[in-house]
């Protein structure tokens, strides 16, 4: 189905000059397509937005004005840029006198081979002109950018140089709104790309269509079509659904939309326990966080997906919604296998609730590698409870990478309840966890490591509390 009002090409503005996306191939991602216009700034280096030398900023709204976001080119088709405004590095340097963060680059002696140098340029960027920031330029948000062969440290000296956005063109742009995103639809080649703008609308296009895939930020998809040569007729996108981009919280519960980009949680939730914040930290990488979504992630039904524990750990529900009506699971019964979720063909994930009151005290761990930017081992979220004589009313002990789906651990929640949270608690729990838990072993880690991890975390969570308590 198509909405009569739909555009049927992708435009939109790329250094302030229209473009439009005509007959190509609805996967071309972003970064071929401006590579194609001779912007070679921005480069593939892993096509699946680990190394962030594709980086380009996009305007986005914030709170009625606008923002720079870093994004992953590589991770974006350019049939999703449709109705967006974006920046390449090409565009900083005005009249050819270099921007800021360039100068403070080169100044730092930022860049050896120059490779991965655009990327972390509007990384920086995107971070000098942050509306609100005070102070220096925070380094963590070029946690998304790797490089080979400069070192880190006049990188970071460069973006700590950095004063306030300096005025002009960028720093006035940031005054006005961010674009509003319309539907369109866009097919080359016998592929289809369709952005509708509401729920219902979404709805009859899936109905019509069983076979069609949504996207939302294109995080994990892309990453399939890009590295395994996936290939489908018809993608959805739920990007300008406004109803799925909501965050509501009210006395009995937080409401997040399926659709709002994850570092818009943080924003919109006014007093986040510490273990969100924690979480949104570990979770991917800043360009990452400015498109993935929840609804994606638990839709992918990874068993090594970082938003499935925590949300397991908070007894999280899934609102679902379908021609024929809407229904609400708890997600401890929304993923039934491997990559297999309860969703039915025609269904999309509208928003997650998290009810309240949220749990006394509650930690989320991930073991990984390395700290950021990369993919658990073992992730873990652990909530708990107490009644009036200090005894465990509720435990929740969630895990991911230790099944082939994200999974709650029963057996060992059920054996501390009604017991104090001491040593002898941790030892039933770990030894539940022995009989109930059987990880797979593969290059990121053993079984027998995966088990052991899992028990020194819930350890680690006693000790936690104690300091907490102390």
């Amino acid at each position: 189905m198509k909405a009569n009002n739909s555009a049927q090409s992708a435009d939109f503005l790329l250094n302030n000059r229209p473009v439009s996306v005509r007959d190509i191939d609805p996967q071309t991602t972003l970064l071929d397509y401006i590579r194609a216009q001779g912007l070679t700034g921005a480069k593939e280096g892993c096509a699946e937005g680990e190394c962030g030398a594709c980086t380009v900023v996009l305007v986005a709204d914030r709170d009625g004005a606008s923002e720079y976001r870093a994004v992953n080119s590589c991770l974006m088709l350019a049939s999703m840029a449709a109705g967006h405004e974006i920046y390449t590095v090409e565009a900083l340097a005005a009249g050819g006198k270099l921007a800021d963060v360039q100068q403070a680059m080169a100044a730092a002696g930022g860049s050896q081979c120059g490779y991965c140098t655009p990327g972390f340029v509007m990384s920086m960027f995107a971070e000098q002109y942050r509306p609100g920031r005070a102070g220096p330029c925070d380094p963590h948000e070029l946690g998304g950018n790797l490089c080979r062969c400069t070192g880190y440290r006049p990188i970071r000296d460069a973006a700590l140089s950095l004063g306030p956005a300096p005025a002009g063109d960028f720093l006035d742009r940031l005054s006005r709104p961010a674009p509003r995103l319309e539907a369109i639809e866009h097919e080359s080649g016998g592929a289809r790309f369709s952005r509708p703008i509401d729920i219902e609308q979404c709805l009859s296009i899936l109905a019509a269509d069983p076979q069609a895939r949504l996207i939302s930020g294109g995080t994990d998809l892309v990453v399939e079509s890009n590295l395994r040569s996936r290939r489908w007729k018809h993608l959805v996108s739920v990007e300008a659904i406004a109803d799925l981009r909501e965050f509501f919280e009210s006395a009995d519960s937080i409401t997040i939309g399926a659709a709002l980009p994850l570092n818009e949680i943080a924003m919109r939730w006014s007093k986040p326990p510490e273990a969100i914040l924690h979480w949104l930290r570990l979770f991917a990488s800043p360009p990452l966080r400015n498109r993935a979504t929840l609804g994606g992630n638990l839709a992918t039904a990874s068993p090594i997906g970082d938003g499935a524990p925590l949300l397991l750990a908070l007894d999280a529900r899934v609102h679902l919604a379908s021609r024929r009506g809407r229904r609400t699971i708890a997600l401890a019964s929304f993923f039934s296998s491997y990559r297999r979720t309860a969703l039915a063909p025609d269904e999309l994930i509208a928003a997650i609730e998290i009810p309240k009151p949220l749990p006394e005290f509650v930690r989320f761990y991930k073991v990984a590698k390395r700290r950021m930017d990369d993919i658990s081992t073992v992730a873990a979220a652990m909530a708990m409870d107490w009644d009036a004589s200090g005894k465990i009313a509720r435990a929740r002990f969630a895990f991911g990478g230790v099944a082939e789906v994200p999974m709650r651990a029963l057996a060992a929640e059920q054996s501390i309840v009604g017991h104090r949270w001491n040593d002898a608690s941790v030892e039933r729990a770990q030894e539940a966890l022995e009989k109930t838990l059987d990880p797979i072993s593969d290059h990121r880690g053993s079984g027998e490591y995966r088990l052991a991890v899992a028990k020194s975390l819930v350890a680690k969570f006693l000790w936690e509390r104690r300091v907490a308590a102390a």
